[in-house]
């Protein structure tokens, strides 16, 4: 990894509709301190060849469900069949594998252009619920994962307290659950309180969902997390808005707002399945709605209403969820195409709105200052490259980046003003050469 302080790009995207041309970024200190348009090639800058555009978040990740990229999909069932799969992958980790696991995971985000995640973390403990002799053992593999793939991480430290909600009432958790648990919001807490941070980590925390977190609890972790991101399920399942209103006589984002959930700092992760009145509820309290358009799909969720949370008031991001692809391009216009699908109509969101919900609106989920090319910002940026088959077509515009430019068209990666990719197929390849193994010994 190399540590330049200036970087010269051809073309850069600087959050205006026209893209800019001989951009200079001075760096400091991980973050960008000076911008120069028009300006001369300096000798000693590194020159990013292409369109260099903000970093992108994925605003919501789990890695291991990595694992199962390629092992369910053609599988006839729904999300609830689905995720029992999940279950067994998630009850064969070891702090070990999950280390190695997560580090390829990472890498291949990278490479796809990715330069922070939020990391939705409930593989707390061993398989039979009881902690490691370090408690946040899993925790840290992830974190270290992180350092050693180079990308920016908020560990979402998720509280997860029952089994699900059944005959109006919460249920103890299952066997292949008890891994995730705690036994409360104390011991949560305490566990917690014992995570320490490198440079480019930060805590956010996360309650998993109305259906695995009652109420009461939920307002004690919203209370708990006030100033900082905080994350949650929501109703990613028609099934879950019926157990919830069986429950409480509410729907889980009506739960939400009464417990004090809702909020700048709150991201509803999925929000597919609302009512007018919830969507109310989260635009006007500002709270954050991640879509993740290619697990949605994969897992038969539905489509989320993203023109009507946008105009009710809800900055939109991302997430590629359980990784069926790790592709931002494809989540981006996945969104617009959903909509259209949907609606009947094109140019529901443009390539330029699309760009900003991944870059700073992701980094606003996760509590970052960045998302965006501009002085005081941290200096996470990605080049595409725009002589790609895929995107020529005369001058090159944001357009054409957004609904044409897939992963494999990344070329540099930067993070905090370091160098984590200077061709990002290579390390997409090298992410291989470690998953390739691993699911070979872990899945046989």
């Amino acid at each position: 990894m190399t540590v330049p302080t200036q970087f010269f790009a051809d073309q850069a995207w600087l959050g205006e509709a026209t893209l800019a041309a001989d951009v200079l970024i001075s760096v400091d200190g991980g973050r960008v301190t000076d911008i120069e348009v028009g300006a001369e090639v300096p000798s000693d800058a590194l020159v990013l060849t292409g369109l260099t555009m903000p970093g992108i978040a994925n605003a919501h990740s789990h890695a291991f469900h990595r694992a199962l990229r390629g092992r369910t999909h053609a599988a006839k069932g729904s999300f609830w069949t689905w995720r029992e799969e999940m279950y067994n992958i998630a009850n064969r980790l070891t702090p070990d594998t999950y280390f190695t696991l997560a580090t390829a995971t990472f890498r291949e985000m990278i490479s796809a252009g990715y330069t922070a995640v939020g990391e939705f973390h409930y593989l707390h403990h061993q398989p039979s619920g009881e902690p490691y002799d370090n408690p946040n053992a899993m925790s840290e593999a992830v974190l270290a994962a992180a350092t050693e793939s180079g990308i920016r991480i908020t560990l979402l430290d998720v509280l997860y307290l029952h089994g699900g909600l059944d005959a109006g009432e919460h249920q103890p958790l299952a066997p292949n659950q008890l891994r995730f648990g705690s036994s409360n919001v104390d011991a949560w807490v305490t566990r917690v309180s014992g995570h320490s941070f490198a440079a480019n980590q930060q805590l956010g925390v996360a309650a998993h969902s109305v259906r695995a977190v009652n109420a009461e609890a939920i307002a004690e972790l919203a209370n708990y997390a006030q100033d900082i991101p905080r994350h949650i399920h929501l109703s990613e399942q028609m099934g879950e808005n019926q157990q919830t209103l069986d429950a409480y006589s509410k729907t889980p984002t009506q739960v939400l707002g009464d417990a004090g959930f809702l909020g700048v700092n709150t991201t509803a992760v999925h929000a597919t399945h609302l009512t007018p009145s919830d969507r109310t509820l989260i635009g006007e309290s500002k709270t954050t709605s991640c879509f993740c358009p290619t697990t949605e799909r994969d897992l038969a969720d539905g489509v989320g209403p993203s023109m009507d949370l946008t105009a009710a008031g809800s900055p939109l991001c991302f997430g590629s969820d359980s990784h069926a692809i790790i592709d931002p391009f494809e989540e981006m216009r996945g969104l617009e195409m959903n909509e259209r699908l949907v609606s009947g109509r094109r140019g529901n969101h443009s390539g330029q709105q699309l760009a900003v919900f991944a870059s700073s609106h992701g980094y606003q989920s996760l509590g970052w200052t960045g998302g965006s090319i501009g002085v005081g910002q941290l200096a996470d940026f990605l080049t595409i490259d725009t002589g790609s088959v895929r995107i020529a077509n005369g001058a090159c515009s944001l357009d054409q980046v957004i609904f044409g430019a897939t992963s494999a068209d990344v070329r540099t990666v930067i993070v905090g003003g370091v160098v984590v990719s200077d061709h990002a197929p290579t390390t997409g390849q090298a992410a291989a050469e470690i998953l390739t193994p691993l699911l070979s010994d872990l899945l046989s």
